[in-house]
């Protein structure tokens, strides 16, 4: 029983202390807080930039843009069978990929030996290595974050990721 008085005290006391804080709460987010966070990232004013889209592709397609055959190892990723290559494609809303999506090109800055931005709609880049690449595409249809790792195909072929990844990229929705 005198084991439990002790962390009876200490907990009592904790909560005390933290009840009879001298910070002032930070204060609530007013209604227009959000609309003008959203009128920052270039969202459509229907609210469409809210959906996140559905898996863009079916193992067959991914097997036809990266010209190696993959199976569909679910949520959206994709495997040679083998345990080896490896495609998964992140979605997320329009107003996801605008917030996150200095974060992820800074990271992939630091990741990848080549970072390239992507011309035409929306935004994005394109990020490669020697076994692997990366490629964000932030539009109207939403954010796509596309990675391919360990194809070696693709790494023994100059620009090979690169064009696989552009590839997938033109197959997207916009």
């Amino acid at each position: 029983m005198r084991r439990l008085i002790l962390p009876v005290v200490l907990v009592a006391a904790l909560a005390l202390t933290g009840c009879d804080s001298a910070e002032p709460t930070p204060p609530a987010a007013g209604p227009g807080a959000d609309a003008e966070a959203e009128t920052d990232l270039d969202l459509p004013a229907d609210g469409a930039g809210n959906q996140t889209p559905a898996c863009p592709f079916t193992a067959a397609q991914v097997s036809e843009l990266v010209g190696q055959s993959m199976v569909d190892d679910g949520n959206c990723s994709f495997g040679d069978g083998k345990g080896v290559a490896a495609l998964s494609v992140t979605t997320a809303s329009q107003l996801a990929g605008e917030t996150t999506y200095d974060y992820q090109r800074q990271q992939a800055e630091q990741s990848y030996q080549t970072v390239t931005d992507l011309d035409g709609d929306g935004k994005g880049y394109l990020a490669v290595k020697d076994i692997g690449a990366e490629a964000v595409l932030v539009g109207g249809a939403g954010s796509f974050t596309v990675t391919l790792s360990s194809f070696e195909r693709l790494g023994a072929e100059p620009d090979g990721y690169a064009q696989a990844l552009r590839r997938l990229l033109d197959a997207l929705p916009r």
